[in-house]
């Protein structure tokens, strides 16, 4: 699994666990739905940190919290 995938699921489990839509994710976290697609349907293939932690903002989590889970932690290095 690489980096974007892992982002991309990790929008998707925390969307599911406050029942969010994409949309009203993009409201709270002041964000044009667009930006947030594009992440989630792989346009997006470097999502800047400042997205994410608006994300984060929006959802009241810190980027510890979006990026301590397991999938995060097991990530390969993509630079060889």
């Amino acid at each position: 699994m690489d980096t974007i995938i892992a982002v991309r699921n990790r929008i998707l489990e925390l969307c599911g666990e406050c029942e969010l839509s994409i949309n009203k994710l993009a409201t709270i976290s002041a964000l044009p739905p667009s930006s947030i697609k594009n992440i989630l349907y792989g346009k997006s293939q470097n999502p800047k940190l400042l997205t994410i932690k608006m994300i984060c903002d929006g959802l009241g989590i810190s980027l510890g919290e979006f990026f301590s889970t397991p999938e995060f932690q097991q990530l390969e290095q993509e630079v060889r």
